[in-house]
């Protein structure tokens, strides 16, 4: 009996972190689902439980803090808070082999998008370590990046000449090759640009949208991953990382992943669904009061074209500007995924 009452404290040690540890953690925009959803209560509960208290956790956002959005992750790399999450297309300016993890057009649903965010996530590790001098711990989506519309529009080809807000470089391109103008405008400033005629359209997630009201300044939806599943990275500062020991690394890698980030996958789908349930009327909305916004079908030329152009213009172009051997090491990963060679 000794024996085992000694085995079973050993195990406890060694799945406990040895030492208390606080965690400075800076999440992404405080309004929408992924952060109030399941952000705000891993940090705030679920990891500070599953460590027997020994670790705890000072959350904000990158908004409460007036953040801009591409320093979030240089600032991480210095050690000014310990962990941060947000849009990974925020951080291209400064590593634009980053484009590569988010692609238009190539996932359909959620369980394609995990398969592509899997295959990218060693090159992902990579980047965060040597641009960012970060670790990476989770990679978890927000909605499939749709098209709000304040402009009648029937088709996809009708996005040509309308003036676009874009959710990332690859989108704004793609937009472009369809015709569109693609313009850059945060998210908190799109509903003020939508009503002013700033732009005539804007992309992001169906779920975001409709949190945040834009349903009130667009009047039709065109359903199409346009903007592919605006992937959010959960990083820890890399030296923050190697002063853990191995019992609060392993802890923290096995509860992100069952805390956060399957909940976060599991719900993707259906978030779609029942988003533009809510911002058309169409079906039953479980966020709150339905709207009227005008679902645009999309038809299979329509989709096809603009995957041609994706594949034959954007990817290539990204490849070049990316430079060295991201290209390559992006059709043996997620190329190999969805089907799609960058030549």
């Amino acid at each position: 009996m000794k024996k085992t009452l000694a085995l079973l404290a050993a195990t406890t040690t060694l799945a406990a972190p040895a030492m208390a540890e606080n965690l400075s953690v800076v999440g992404s925009w405080s309004s929408l689902p992924l952060h109030n959803q399941y952000e705000a209560p891993f940090w705030s509960k679920t990891l500070p439980e599953a460590s027997g208290g020994n670790i705890t956790v000072e959350l904000t956002t990158h908004n409460q803090m007036s953040l801009g959005l591409g320093d979030i992750y240089p600032l991480l790399g210095q050690g000014v808070y310990d962990v941060a999450m947000t849009v990974a297309d925020y951080a291209v300016s400064d590593a634009p082999e980053l484009e590569g993890l988010d692609v238009p057009l190539l996932a359909l649903t959620a369980d394609e998008a995990r398969a592509m965010v899997d295959a990218a996530r060693p090159m992902l590790s990579d980047i965060y370590r040597d641009r960012f001098n970060s670790h990476v711990l989770a990679i978890a989506p927000y909605p499939p990046q749709v098209v709000f519309c304040n402009a009648e529009i029937s088709e996809l080809s009708d996005l040509e000449g309308l003036k676009v807000r874009a959710s990332g470089r690859m989108t704004a391109k793609l937009l472009e090759a369809l015709g569109a103008e693609g313009v850059n405008v945060s998210f908190s400033e799109v509903p003020g640009a939508l009503q002013k005629g700033v732009v005539d359209c804007a992309v992001t997630g169906a779920g975001s949208g409709y949190s945040a009201g834009w349903w009130e300044v667009s009047t039709h939806l065109l359903p199409i991953p346009l903007g592919g599943w605006d992937s959010v990275v959960t990083a820890m500062n890399m030296d923050k990382w190697n002063g853990l020991d191995a019992a609060t690394q392993t802890l923290i890698t096995e509860q992100v992943k069952s805390g956060f980030e399957d909940p976060a996958w599991a719900s993707a789908q259906d978030a779609l669904v029942n988003d533009i349930a809510c911002l058309t009327g169409n079906g039953e909305c479980p966020s709150g009061d339905a709207r009227s916004m005008t679902l645009v079908e999309v038809s299979d030329e329509d989709f096809n074209r603009a995957r041609d152009i994706l594949t034959s213009e954007v990817l290539p172009e990204w490849a070049e500007r990316a430079g060295g051997d991201w290209a390559a090491r992006w059709n043996d990963s997620v190329g190999k995924v969805v089907g799609v060679t960058i030549n």
